[in-house]
C-alpha cells in the first residue's frame, strides 16, 4: 500500500510535520512520482504502524578511529632546524649588504662635504692672499714715504726735493690700483693740467711724483670724474 503524506498522517494519525521529519531521517520508505511523495507501506493486518527503516545512526557500522598522528623523529627536528637556519643565513647576507651600502653611501657623502669644505677655504685663501698683498703693497709704499717739512713752493727747487725724498711716482702708483687703461688716462691728464697751478703736483723728467705723507690727492685720484 501506498499513502500520500495526508493520507498517511490521517491514517496513523501523526501530524505531517512528524511524517516529514521521519522522511527527512529516512525511517519511512518513500517514493517520488511527478513530484508527489508517496509513502509505502507494507501490507500487513496486524501491523498498526508500518515498519519503518533504521536509522542512518542505527544502519552505519562503528565509525572507524581517526588515524593516528606520525610521531615527530630525530631527523624531522633536525631537517626543521636546517631549514631555519638556512633562511636566517640568508637573511643575514641580505643584511650584511644593506649595511654596506649605507657604509658606501656614507663615505660617499662625506668624501663630497670634505671636497666642499676644501674649495670653500681655498676659495678664502686665494681672497686672503689678495687681501694681503694689497695690504704689503700700501705698507711698502708708506715705508717709502718719510714724514718732511719741505717747502715746496717753489719750483726751482723741485728737482733736488725729488731726488733726495721719499716721494712716488704716479705711473707706478697708478699700477698697483685696480684701474682701467681710461681711468689712468684721465688722471694722468688731471695732473697735467693742474702742474704748474696746484703745489701738490710735482714733475722730474717728464714724471709726476706725489707726497701722501703732506697732501691729499683723493680729488685728482677720484675715478668718477
Amino acid at each position: 500500500m501506498r499513502f500520500t503524506v495526508n493520507e498517511y498522517s490521517k491514517h496513523f494519525k501523526m501530524s505531517k510535520e512528524m511524517v516529514y521529519a521521519k522522511l527527512r531521517q529516512k525511517r519511512l520508505n518513500y517514493i517520488m512520482e511527478e513530484g508527489v511523495t508517496y509513502i509505502i507501506v507494507p501490507q500487513h493486518p496486524d501491523e498498526e504502524h508500518p515498519q519503518e527503516r533504521p536509522s542512518k545512526e542505527e544502519s552505519t557500522p562503528s565509525a572507524t578511529p581517526p588515524p593516528l598522528k606520525p610521531k615527530t623523529t630525530v631527523g624531522t627536528i633536525i631537517a626543521l632546524y636546517q631549514r631555519e637556519n638556512h633562511h636566517l643565513k640568508q637573511r643575514i647576507k641580505e643584511l650584511e649588504a644593506k649595511i654596506d651600502k649605507l657604509i658606501d653611501d656614507k663615505e660617499q657623502m662625506l668624501i663630497g662635504e670634505r671636497d666642499r669644505i676644501e674649495q670653500i677655504y681655498s676659495t678664502k685663501d686665494e681672497q686672503l692672499k689678495t687681501i694681503l698683498n694689497l695690504v704689503n703693497t700700501k705698507l711698502m709704499l708708506c715705508e717709502d714715504h718719510t714724514v718732511h717739512d719741505v717747502d715746496v713752493s717753489e719750483k726751482g727747487h723741485e728737482e733736488d726735493i725729488i731726488e733726495h725724498q721719499g716721494f712716488v711716482e704716479l705711473k707706478k702708483y697708478l699700477k698697483t690700483l685696480e684701474l682701467s687703461s681710461r681711468q689712468r688716462k684721465s688722471i694722468k691728464k688731471r695732473f697735467a693740467a693742474a702742474y704748474g697751478n696746484d703745489s701738490r703736483v710735482l714733475q722730474q723728467n717728464g714724471a709726476f711724483y706725489l707726497d701722501f705723507d703732506r697732501f691729499d690727492y683723493s680729488d685728482l685720484l677720484d675715478t668718477n670724474l
